[in-house]
């Protein structure tokens, strides 16, 4: 069965054709890490420093990488955004995000850090979880040698990675030794049991189908999506109040598969007296937002710029 295209925005039809409609699999998602790896390292532009710093899992048993990204010419202390990329869990690196980490630094002159987190189901829940608290811990905790501020730390994400932000921020809240004060949070993959919903029977969303959340939750779960009793913070949408957590911003297009969830976890923040932005595109599809031109994605991205903005630089 082949997506219906027709309810698209407009403006991003013209490229839909690029996309590769295919679900993910056991059998893909190896070649689809191997192809990843495979990319040449970008180039680090001229005006800004990127370097690539190992450090050791929370059991000291391994090493996760962390990609940096700085403004060369700025000396003054800066806010820090620790980016987590998407992939389902179970593909991804921090260079597929290297656009969108640069496109941060240049705009807001912060830092950035994205988390090179281990991945599913090789490595299943907690561990990718881990690595991203092990970041957030480092980021902390190095805030000198980076030249942040720890008290002025955000965390966020896209998809997979937008999840394990939102969870990082539970964590970190509960645990109290270190306060983030924003989370942004691109389509974020918050809830398995849209799995199961009596209402989700589409296959063919655009990027990131049924069968491919399936494999996703299954991989990172080690269980199937839905299962009762989940250890805690596995599962965002699985928290029972969300009373507490710092400010979010929540980014989601109307047929992307996680929009119900998205709007729902929203939606709880909100009632729950969190702050929260939501901003809904109408026609937009999972990762719509790879492009450059399109009118819609430049206003996605200049509402998440202003909302880093607002509270990375409160004064500003």
């Amino acid at each position: 069965m082949k997506p219906d295209f027709s309810e698209v925005h407009p403006e991003l039809r013209a490229g839909i054709n690029k996309i590769p409609q295919f679900t993910f699999t056991a059998w893909n998602v190896g070649l689809l890490r191997l192809l990843m790896k495979l990319q040449p390292v970008p180039k680090a532009p001229d005006d800004l420093l990127i370097e690539n710093v190992s450090i050791p899992t929370l059991d000291n048993k391994a090493k996760i990488r962390l990609r940096v990204y700085k403004p060369r010419s700025n000396y003054s202390v800066t806010p820090v955004l620790l980016w987590i990329h998407g992939g389902g869990y179970i593909i991804g690196n921090p260079e597929m995000d290297e656009s969108r980490c640069i496109r941060y630094v240049r705009e807001l002159g912060i830092v950035v850090v994205s988390v090179d987190y281990r991945l599913a189901p090789k490595y299943p829940f907690p561990a990718p979880l881990d690595d991203c608290y092990s970041a957030l811990n480092w980021v902390y905790s190095h805030a000198a040698q980076l030249n942040i501020d720890p008290n002025r730390i955000a965390v966020g994400g896209e998809s997979a990675g937008a999840g394990l932000a939102a969870s990082l921020v539970q964590i970190a809240v509960d645990r109290q030794a270190i306060k983030p004060i924003f989370q942004l949070l691109i389509y974020p993959m918050l809830d398995d049991r849209t799995v199961i919903r009596a209402d989700s029977t589409i296959k063919t969303h655009i990027n990131w189908n049924r069968d491919s959340n399936r494999l996703g939750w299954k991989s990172y779960l080690s269980n199937m999506p839905g299962t009762a009793n989940l250890p805690a913070y596995a599962v965002p949408s699985r928290r029972l109040t969300l009373a507490g957590l710092p400010p979010a911003w929540i980014g989601v297009g109307t047929l992307d598969l996680f929009y119900q969830e998205d709007i729902a976890y929203a939606q709880q923040l909100r009632a729950d007296g969190v702050e929260c932005e939501i901003v809904e595109v109408a026609g937009a599809f999972h990762g719509f937002d790879r492009e450059d031109l399109p009118q819609v994605i430049q206003d996605f991205r200049k509402s998440q710029a202003a909302a880093l903005k607002r509270c990375l630089f409160p004064a500003g």
